[in-house]
């Protein structure tokens, strides 16, 4: 072969070997099974290699990811902790004067005016004045700084602020108004009272001049507590009219009188989840009613005792659900027994099923019937309980309240009465309804002390015996410690608080009924001669008792009752 053929020789032609997906369609008719299946197989071995070189692919770019972003988070926190240390180290720094103070103000009154203007200006267009808003709201903010400084209050009260603040009470976006709230509790807090007197008060002097309490109720009334930021808004107000009643006990009138408290019945009777809001509500009314006869009649007046029986008849059958609720349900029976110390609240709480909601809540035997039993004693005391005490027998109450008097309630769950206070409220149901009751209902209550072979006057006794070993360690421990100098008031208070009242009390049963009938006077007689006592004690007690008789009732009522008492001794 010579060269030209050589260099036009060409190899021929042989096809490359396929791949794998290819494999599939050059599988040719006249191959063999073996030859076929061995081609499948490599097929699908390929496949799976390629399925798992992209899983692990994709599970490195994850970890890179994850990785960025955490790297990227760190970074964020490092740089947020840098800038709350440096504020922290220019809060030390530079601590509040009376320049920064004015300079602040002066701030805060511009953001004021600008929000104004960006307001008038553009009214459909929250976009434009929305800025100025946010930069109100961070002023707002700032001047929390102010409560630590209360000796620079007569200068935020001189530069007039306190009127600007108060006027972002009615401001529309309602976080401003929150805003204010919160600063206005800052500034108020008892704290500040023990760091400086004067600058509070005139702060406070300032606030009350200005109507503060209104103000607050009447943004109390736009408030959505389903929106968490205004539900905190009404906690916090809450604590103002707290703050302010605290440092100034006698504004509880004006503070009533303003509509706090219609807002606060409004709100425990609203149909919501029970939540701190309800509580703390609750616990301003018990404050606004305590000692205050014109908010008493304030609450009777505007339906303020169908509201507080309907929110308690839940609790008839139902036991709070939690310690929070539990002390809830205790204040609004609280609010119910101050309000009873109004006349004319006692016929609205007989004409509104009191009585027989109070009966209904002892039978049922939760933990409300502590509750009811101080309800039902100061709704039967006195001569003003003289129409609750006859219909308390008519509604079958002397079935309730006797089992209770011969057997004090052994259980002691979450915080309920102890046995002294339990038995005291008792037997001043039983005292008040033998005062009070005349003609059908006095008979049937005489009744029960002779039934059952006289076993309650058997517990009279035995409860005498109780309370006369309590008060005799009380005067000895008074005699051991006497020198001569005690107010004769404050020893006989510690005598009654030592078990003299409740000693009182059941004395005076005994002398009710030993004057009701020979019989019960000779058990009486035989009971304290087995026990090495005498009648000469009870009379001793029962003069003690007609010489204090207490405010019940008006002067009349209480000579009456004194010549009573006096003359049952007597016949004893």
């Amino acid at each position: 072969m010579d060269i030209g053929e050589l260099l036009d020789y060409k190899p021929a032609n042989t096809p490359k070997r396929p791949l794998p997906e290819e494999e599939v369609n050059q599988i040719q008719e006249n191959e063999t099974d073996y030859e076929r299946q061995k081609k499948l197989r490599r097929l699908a071995k390929h496949r799976v290699q390629q399925i798992e070189k992209q899983e692990q692919e994709r599970l490195k770019a994850e970890h890179e990811r994850l990785a960025e972003e955490q790297r990227l988070k760190q970074e964020r926190q490092d740089m947020v902790q840098k800038l709350v240390d440096e504020n922290l180290a220019d809060a030390d720094d530079g601590v509040l004067d009376e320049a920064a103070l004015k300079r602040m103000i002066l701030l805060f009154e511009k953001k004021v005016l600008k929000n104004q203007e960006m307001r008038i200006k553009f009214p459909e267009n929250p976009e434009k004045f929305m800025e100025s808003e946010i930069e109100l709201h961070d002023i707002l903010t700032e001047m929390h700084a102010i409560a630590t400084v209360p000796d620079l209050y007569p200068i935020l009260v001189n530069l007039k602020a306190v009127v600007s603040l108060l006027e972002l009470l009615s401001h529309e976006n309602t976080d401003i108004a929150v805003a204010v709230v919160n600063l206005l509790q800052e500034l108020t807090d008892l704290d500040s009272l023990n760091e400086n007197e004067e600058g509070t008060e005139i702060l406070i002097d300032a606030l009350l001049s200005k109507q503060i309490c209104a103000l607050l109720v009447q943004n109390l009334e736009r408030l959505d507590e389903s929106v968490k930021e205004e539900a905190n808004g009404v906690h916090t107000t809450l604590g103002i009219f707290e703050n302010i009643m605290e440092l100034r006990p006698d504004i509880v009138v004006d503070v009533g009188k303003q509509g706090l408290i219609q807002w606060l019945l409004k709100r425990i009777k609203a149909k919501m989840p029970y939540d701190g809001n309800k509580l703390y509500s609750s616990e301003i009314l018990s404050i606004l009613l305590q000692n205050n006869e014109d908010n008493r009649a304030l609450v009777g007046e505007i339906g303020g005792i169908d509201n507080l029986l309907q929110q308690l008849a839940y609790y008839k059958r139902h036991d709070p659900a939690s310690p929070d609720e539990q002390e809830m349900m205790e204040n609004l029976f609280d609010c119910l027994c101050s309000c009873l110390m109004d006349k004319q609240n006692r016929d609205r709480f007989l004409k509104g099923e009191g009585l027989q909601l109070m009966n209904l809540i002892l039978r049922e035997k939760k933990l409300s019937r502590n509750g009811s039993l101080k309800v039902l004693n100061h709704a039967l005391s006195g001569p003003q309980g003289k129409d609750n005490c006859n219909k308390f027998v008519d509604i079958l109450g002397l079935r309730t309240i006797f089992p209770l008097f011969m057997k004090t309630p052994k259980k002691n769950r979450k915080r309920m009465l102890s046995t002294e206070e339990h038995e005291e409220h008792v037997i001043s149901i039983i005292a008040n309804m033998l005062r009070n009751c005349r003609g059908t209902q006095r008979q049937r209550l005489m009744t029960k002390f002779v039934e059952n072979d006289m076993e309650k006057v058997d517990r009279l006794m035995e409860l005498h015996f109780k309370y006369m070993e309590k008060v005799e360690i009380i005067d000895a421990e008074i005699d051991e410690k006497s020198t001569g100098e005690e107010d004769e008031d404050e020893i006989y208070l510690k005598r009654l608080n030592g078990g003299l009242f409740s000693l009182q009390l059941i004395d005076y049963i005994i002398l009710e009924v030993c004057n009701s009938g020979p019989n019960i006077k000779k058990r009486v007689t035989h009971i304290l001669n087995m026990r090495g006592g005498t009648l000469k004690t009870i009379r001793q007690i029962m003069r003690e008792y007609a010489g204090n008789l207490g405010e019940d009732g008006d002067k009349e009522w209480q000579e009456q009752e004194q010549r009573h008492i006096l003359k049952m001794v007597d016949k004893l």
